[in-house]
């Protein structure tokens, strides 16, 4: 059983099985609704995934997408699109409470939108604290 939920805990889920795929997106769409460069989505079929706690909020994305999230926090927790994954939900894998128990991402997706530089950014220097907080 995979949980998760947002930031402020006022909505929680559960997923009953592994997700079908794990995978990061660029599309424009997810960098602008999460204000991230990339969201990693974990895509399981509906009836899988199980609100436990409180209610998100949705909003049409575009005409083919609905994503959801914490109206209290705003974190992003759901996409669905009958159009492109009809009978499937992606959760935003990052709000799992255990996210290394799906596994790492398969893919990346929509790399003709994404921002040029996330293409090298593993080759930026890594810190386990931000500097200077030691």
């Amino acid at each position: 059983m995979q949980r998760g939920g947002c930031h402020c805990g006022a909505v929680r889920y559960e997923a009953g099985l592994l997700p079908e795929r794990h995978s990061i997106c660029c599309c424009k769409d997810c960098r602008r609704t999460a204000g991230a460069p990339m969201v990693a989505w974990a895509i399981y079929p509906k009836d899988a995934v199980t609100v436990t706690k409180g209610a998100p909020k949705s909003r049409a994305s575009s005409e083919h997408a609905e994503r959801f999230f914490c109206s209290e926090c705003g974190t992003g927790l759901f996409y669905v699109s009958e159009t492109y994954l009809p009978g499937k939900i992606d959760v935003a894998s990052a709000t799992l409470d255990e996210p290394e128990l799906i596994g790492p991402p398969q893919a990346i997706l929509q790399t003709a939108e994404r921002v040029a530089w996330v293409a090298d950014i593993h080759t930026l220097p890594q810190f386990p604290r931000q500097p200077g907080m030691d």
